[in-house]
């Protein structure tokens, strides 16, 4: 990493439990490309403050996770196309005192939706109603899906969610119909105290055809091994984050990424 300066450039993240995921992901690669910029990872109670911060000391661009993703949109200038249909925020760029948001994990899913030829006609069950699940069902209707059920059990979120997009919900995995797809966009399976979970009963996995977990830590989720072990297609989170991740990294730097630079990049940012 080049020595810090006055005219660097700035780009930081703030969520509830900071990771080093994406400061591993960007430093390197603004190392690798020689770029007068550096990432650095943060957390607040004073969100608003922070985003004064943001335009106040000119930091470029800021990653946004939860609990932040909806209560900044009134902090930005200009929210795209990408966050406002959704309602949630995951990337802001500074240009010159003016913030503009976008939301990089619905355009990650969408293009990962197109890239492993996902059939629209697919019967999916997503499991999850917080903010990322909302990107991901909002991806699948972009995408032109019409056969999406929602399992959650929060009675506000789950319904909410399905209505918005035209989909259906049920409280539990058993009230699902048959699918084609599994998606889980919950924390059963990350790192901690839900890394043993597995997010679908085995049998529904065995009758899927492609597994989609969004967990990015780790990779190998058990519904991923699950999934693979059952010969279905896998989708997993690493993938998600990394190409959402580029896509940020371009916002910021004006830089695209080539497939190969954002691989080696998403396999440094996972080896810790």
């Amino acid at each position: 990493m080049p020595i810090l300066h006055k005219d660097m450039q700035v780009c930081i993240s703030l969520a509830a439990r900071p990771s080093n995921i994406g400061t591993r992901f960007h430093n390197f690669l603004y190392d690798e490309l020689g770029l007068d910029f550096v990432y650095k990872a943060f957390t607040t109670t004073d969100l608003p403050g922070a985003v004064t911060g943001i335009r106040a000391l000119g930091i470029r661009g800021c990653s946004v996770s939860m609990p932040f993703k909806e209560a900044i949109i009134p902090l930005v200038d200009v929210v795209e196309e990408s966050a406002a249909a959704i309602r949630s925020i995951n990337t802001v760029v500074n240009d010159d005192g003016v913030l503009t948001a976008s939301n990089t994990d619905y355009e990650a899913v969408a293009s990962l939706l197109r890239t492993h030829d996902v059939d629209p006609t697919a019967r999916v069950v997503l499991r999850g109603s917080g903010g990322m699940a909302k990107a991901v069902t909002a991806a699948f209707r972009g995408a032109g899906f019409e056969q999406l059920t929602v399992v959650a059990r929060n009675a506000e979120t789950g319904p909410a969610l399905a209505e918005q997009y035209g989909f259906d919900w049920v409280a539990s995995e058993q009230e699902a119909p048959e699918a084609d797809v599994l998606v889980n966009v919950t924390p059963l399976g990350m790192r901690g105290a839900d890394e043993d979970a597995l997010a679908f009963a085995q049998d529904r996995v065995e009758a899927a055809s492609i597994v989609f977990d969004v967990v990015a830590f780790p990779a190998e989720t058990p519904l991923v091994h699950a999934g693979r072990a059952a010969g279905a297609r896998v989708i997993t989170g690493a993938e998600v984050i990394a190409l959402q991740a580029a896509r940020q990294f371009e916002r910021y730097t004006g830089v695209a990424l080539t497939d190969d630079q954002v691989r080696r990049a998403s396999e440094f940012s996972r080896a810790e």
